[in-house]
């Protein structure tokens, strides 16, 4: 990839969005005051540095400060809770939030739980109690580059089965690891190249492959507020988009649309889709490689790490792999468990969680708990996931969570939580709870229960009642006979529409 000054962009368009739209000079100005300001405000290289925004223009300016001030910075799911978000801005040590006005008063509550915070950064409109404006905070600080600028690291927080998620450190330098094993697309600036972001940026996937890769390659990139299907289709004919990353779920909507719509849009302009983060039907993929045309490259990675990636013309040949490993020995099965080779100067640490860094290692691999194959010509599969770990829609769902919260209900006395099937969201979230009561609206009081303690897209859709779940004699949860016995029911019964996350 090529990698443009800003000084040969000048006015070409880095950002555009409905919050507004930046070039690359605005945008560079714009963090390298950010990054004097901070250190005005005592947050120094290495200092951590939290994200907690929409999609927005400024967020993408915040992105760029952390990775030329040198600091380690942590994109935060605003979909969650004032005490889960706040675990993950304290235990990370953050001395500067920057936060969304329009979050209402998460950002006040988040930061009235963190005693690190030295800076407290309002985007959007009003400021909320405790945080400065955006505009006056950058207001008078010089916008010329850094004298001593990056480099900042990021780091992502991932949960396990058990506990509180846990930030995942990896070196600074990781990212160009990653677009390689990914088959990154080859960007050219000033070839009226763009990519459309569709996903939320405090997600791995959206913030590596729509922001850093192609800002880093001096080609700018249109921002979606929230994913809508119609509206991506718009984007792609208006602002004539070269690259974007997506996810099964945005196939499964795209290809949803009426077939008129479909057949009216033009995504003539398209060279380069990318999408990972859950397992896609192949079905799905082909039509949607029928749709778009032989474009849509696939990853498989983790947080942790990245394994494989498979290209249109390979997936053809070998439909449903995630693609043939960088080398023999970076991926390797031991009975059925994919493992991943740790990459010199690419390794990762769970933050402050040596036992569990230790629980995923297998000496010079590690794993996620995915259960997999690789076929005769190197072509790797993913079979099955860990017992526990529910994608839906490309975010990782952990069913302890689920549990623990359900477990707080008076009328609960055992819990368990698997994923299922579901055409549209890849898998939805089934509770099956074994209740002293049987009241008929039990299911609902605990639907609304699990709302008042957790984020929206870690909820149940469904809450079944039974007599007593298998458990063997050592406690154990039995956890594939509970998923069989929830998917057979679900085979007899329409699925649920959800909302978007």
């Amino acid at each position: 990839m090529t990698v443009a000054t800003t000084a040969e962009l000048g006015a070409e368009p880095a950002v555009i969005s409905p919050s507004g739209n930046r070039t690359f000079a605005e945008m560079h100005a714009n963090a390298n005051r950010l990054v004097r300001a901070l250190r005005r405000r005592g947050v120094v290289p290495g200092d951590s540095v939290s994200l907690l925004c929409r999609n927005r223009v400024e967020m993408v300016e915040a992105v760029q400060a952390c990775v030329r001030g040198g600091y380690r910075w942590t994109p935060v799911n605003w979909h969650l809770r004032a005490d889960e978000a706040a675990h993950i801005v304290g235990d990370s040590g953050t001395r500067a939030l920057v936060a969304d006005s329009a979050l209402g008063d998460l950002p006040v509550e988040v930061a009235a739980r963190c005693d690190s915070l030295v800076a407290r950064v309002a985007v959007g409109t009003e400021p909320p109690a405790g945080f400065e404006a955006w505009e006056s905070v950058l207001a008078g600080e010089e916008e010329g580059p850094l004298t001593d600028p990056g480099p900042g690291q990021r780091m992502l927080y991932t949960s396990g089965t058990t506990g509180q998620p846990k930030g995942v450190v990896r070196p600074a330098n990781y990212s160009t690891g990653l677009y390689a094993i990914t088959d990154a697309p080859r960007y050219e600036a000033g070839t009226g190249q763009r990519n459309l972001c569709t996903g939320p940026l405090h997600h791995g996937g959206p913030m590596s492959f729509s922001l850093l890769a192609p800002l880093a390659a001096g080609v700018g990139i249109v921002l979606m507020e929230r994913w809508d299907a119609a509206e991506a289709l718009r984007l792609i004919e208006t602002h004539r988009i070269t690259h974007t990353h997506m996810v099964p779920t945005m196939f499964h909507r795209l290809l949803r649309l009426p077939a008129e719509a479909r057949e009216a849009a033009d995504v003539s302009s398209l060279t380069y889709v990318l999408h990972g983060a859950a397992p896609c039907p192949p079905e799905v993929k082909a039509a949607m490689m029928e749709w778009f045309g032989p474009i849509i490259w696939e990853y498989y990675a983790a947080t942790e790490g990245a394994a494989a990636s498979i290209g249109p013309q390979e997936w053809l040949e070998h439909p449903g792999s995630v693609g043939r490993p960088p080398t023999p020995d970076h991926v390797r099965i031991v009975d059925g468990e994919i493992q991943i080779r740790r990459v010199q100067g690419a390794d990762f640490e769970y933050l402050g969680d040596p036992e569990k860094t230790e629980r995923a290692r297998r000496g010079e691999y590690f794993t996620v708990g995915d259960v997999g194959y690789i076929d005769d010509d190197g072509y790797l599969f993913v079979t099955d996931r860990s017992d526990d770990l529910i994608i839906r829609g490309g975010v990782n769902v952990y069913p302890a969570e689920v549990e623990a919260a359900l477990l707080t209900h008076p009328a609960v006395s055992d819990a368990a939580v698997v994923g299922v099937p579901d055409e549209d969201w890849g898998e939805r979230v089934v509770a099956v709870v074994d209740a002293a009561a049987t009241d008929d609206g039990l299911p609902e009081m605990l639907l609304a229960h699990c709302r008042e303690h957790l984020a929206g897209f870690k909820c149940p859709s469904e809450v079944q009642l039974v007599a007593s779940l298998p458990r063997g004699d050592n406690g154990k949860l039995h956890r594939r006979q509970v998923r069989a016995e929830v998917n057979a029911v679900n085979l007899q019964r329409p699925q649920a529409v959800e909302d978007t996350q």
